[in-house]
């Protein structure tokens, strides 16, 4: 077990899965647990945070009941401060351990990418966090603490795009592609075929009457890249203005955060970017160039619950060693 049989719990809520951890303060992984999307939003926080209350518990008996010093939640839905207030009392609540904080999953990405400090603790190092995954998030923090983050609400607070909304525009441009009122593209006949169906108009039919269960929409994305690949105008379009969207949240968060001329990394996360899709990766990667040429773009190469381990790690400033052991379990 541990350092003296005592452990920190991680828990990555993300709005497809959760992942939760147990991992020693010598950093090994002593046990894991992974269950369905936390999406506060949807169900309330008190039953968000009730079904993971069994992956932690699972992870916890796996680990042998350690007795556990910190416990840290990265979670979907902790996107202002008051909903970070709330979520972290009611995991609290739960008497997983004996200190509790949350934060946004975002932050967990930007954690992951960074390196870890020399002597043990938080890294005293800046950077900044794109995440496109089922929506677009975008956090920044100073070597110095100051932390420059975006509300991430949707079209509410001005977002665009991820995976949700990328397959959303896609479908948009196919009905009005087959019904008239825009422009052909390829779009009309692969989104649909994709489900079996002929027409885009079977394919709203499905999702609408319920045929086609509305949550496998995002599905209809990389079908997009895909069309995109190929040439297809309307699609390119998409992409491009996906890598724009991406660029302009890290440039916005490297200028509040005076960043613009100090190298800087920039870590991108989530489905969508991890896939590393040609025209998207260049599309962003070109623009960061142009506009930010200090930034040092990274894709993240260790799963977003290894952040949130960190994160627990830096909490109880342990051993460098037990970061080299952590990052060391999630290299692929």
């Amino acid at each position: 077990m541990g350092v003296s049989g005592r452990a920190v719990v991680a828990v990555d809520g993300g709005n497809s899965k959760t992942d939760v951890v147990v991992v020693g303060l010598d950093g090994r992984v002593l046990g894991a647990a992974r269950g369905g999307g936390f999406q506060p939003q949807s169900v309330g926080v008190g039953a968000a945070v009730a079904a993971v209350d069994p992956l932690v518990r699972a992870a916890l008996a796996e680990a042998g009941e350690p007795e556990v010093t910190r416990v840290t939640g990265a979670l979907a839905g902790a996107d202002l401060p008051q909903e970070e207030r709330l979520l972290t009392e009611a995991l609290a609540a739960r008497g997983w351990g004996t200190c509790t904080e949350v934060v946004n999953d975002t932050f967990a990405i930007l954690r992951a990418g960074l390196p870890d400090a020399p002597g043990g603790g938080a890294p005293a190092t800046s950077g900044v966090a794109v995440v496109c995954g089922a929506g677009v998030n975008c956090v920044g923090r100073r070597a110095d603490g100051r932390v420059h983050r975006f509300a991430s609400l949707g079209e509410l607070s001005g977002d665009w795009g991820g995976g949700g909304g990328l397959a959303r525009a896609a479908l948009w441009h196919a009905a009005r592609a087959e019904d008239g009122r825009g422009p052909d593209t390829e779009l009309a006949r692969a989104l649909p075929a994709y489900f079996g169906r002929e027409r885009v108009e079977q394919l709203i039919e499905g999702f609408h009457l319920g045929g086609l269960d509305l949550r496998r929409r995002h599905e209809l994305t990389p079908v997009l890249f895909e069309v995109a690949a190929a040439g297809d105008p309307v699609a390119h379009r998409l992409v491009e203005r996906q890598a724009e969207e991406v660029a302009l949240l890290a440039t916005v968060a490297l200028t509040r955060l005076g960043l613009l001329a100090e190298p800087t990394p920039v870590v991108l996360g989530g489905g969508v970017l991890a896939a590393r899709h040609p025209q998207l990766h260049e599309g962003v990667t070109r623009r960061l160039a142009e506009r930010a040429p200090q930034a040092e773009p990274r894709v993240i190469e260790v799963p977003p619950i290894a952040g949130a381990a960190l994160l627990a790690l830096d909490g109880v400033a342990a051993h460098p060693a037990a970061y080299t052991a952590l990052r060391a379990h999630y290299r692929v």
